[in-house]
C-alpha cells in the first residue's frame, strides 16, 4: 500500500498476560503514547541499539493504518477508518523505562528514539477481515517468542481508535501499534527479530550494535 506516514499512536499494557509478565495492573482505559515518524524502520534493515540505554526489549504488534480523516464514535466508524493492517515492533530501552518510572517523568526516552518502531509492509484491510480474530508470532533468531492473538486484547481494535477520536481528529497515514502480548524479552547484537502471520507475511530486522 502507498501511504504517507502521519501521526503514530502507540498503546501500553494492551494484552493481560503480558501486563502480568510486567507486574503492573489492568488499566482502566487505554494507556497512549507516541512516537515521531523517525521511529519506523522498514523490513530488512538494522536496528541499532542506541547509545544511551542497553536493555533493548522487543514487542510485537498488530498495527493498523488510518485511512480517512475523522473522529469515530461507533464501532462500526471506527472499523470503516482502517485502512491497513501489518505487524510492527515497539522496541523498549527496559533500564531506561525503569529509571523514568522511578522518577515519574514522560517515557520518550525509552519508547520514542530513533529506530524504536520497525514496521512490516501494510497489507490492505478489506471489510470481512475480523480485527478481533488475528493470530500472530514475534521470534528471535528462529524461536517463537511471543503467539499473539487480538481476541485476548483488553481493548479491541476499534475501542482504541474510538478512544484516540475522543482526544485526536484522526488523519489518513495515522498509525496505531496496539499492544503487545507475553513473552517480550531482550535483544543484542547479531539478534534477528522476525515476526509474522498469515494475514500480512513474514518481516524481519538485524539488531546492531
Amino acid at each position: 500500500m502507498n501511504y504517507t506516514p502521519c501521526r503514530i499512536f502507540c498503546v501500553g499494557m494492551n494484552y493481560a498476560a503480558h501486563i502480568r509478565e510486567l507486574k503492573n495492573e489492568v488499566p482502566e482505559a487505554p494507556v497512549i503514547f507516541m512516537k515521531p515518524a523517525t521511529c519506523l524502520v522498514a523490513p530488512g534493515k538494522r536496528i541499532a541499539i542506541p547509545a544511551h540505554g542497553h536493555d533493548l526489549h522487543y514487542e510485537t504488534e498488530v498495527v493498523v493504518l488510518i485511512g480517512r480523516e475523522g473522529r469515530p464514535r461507533t464501532e462500526a466508524e471506527a472499523r470503516a477508518a482502517v485502512a491497513g493492517v501489518t505487524l510492527g515492533l515497539d522496541l523498549t530501552l527496559r533500564d531506561v523505562q525503569a529509571a523514568l518510572r522511578k522518577q515519574g517523568h514522560p517515557w520518550e526516552a525509552c519508547k520514542a528514539f530513533d529506530g524504536s518502531a520497525p514496521l512490516g509492509i501494510m497489507a490492505p484491510c478489506p471489510p470481512d477481515l475480523d480485527l478481533g480474530r488475528l493470530a500472530f508470532t514475534g521470534s528471535v533468531n528462529g524461536v517463537v517468542r511471543q503467539r499473539g492473538h487480538t481476541d485476548d486484547m483488553v481493548f479491541s481494535i476499534p475501542a482504541l481508535i474510538r478512544h484516540l477520536a475522543r482526544m485526536w481528529t484522526l488523519l489518513p497515514g495515522d498509525l496505531l501499534y496496539t499492544g503487545t502480548p507475553e513473552g517480550v524479552g531482550a535483544l543484542k547484537a547479531g539478534d534477528r527479530v522476525t515476526v509474522e502471520a498469515p494475514w500480512c507475511g513474514t518481516f524481519t530486522w538485524t539488531v546492531e550494535q
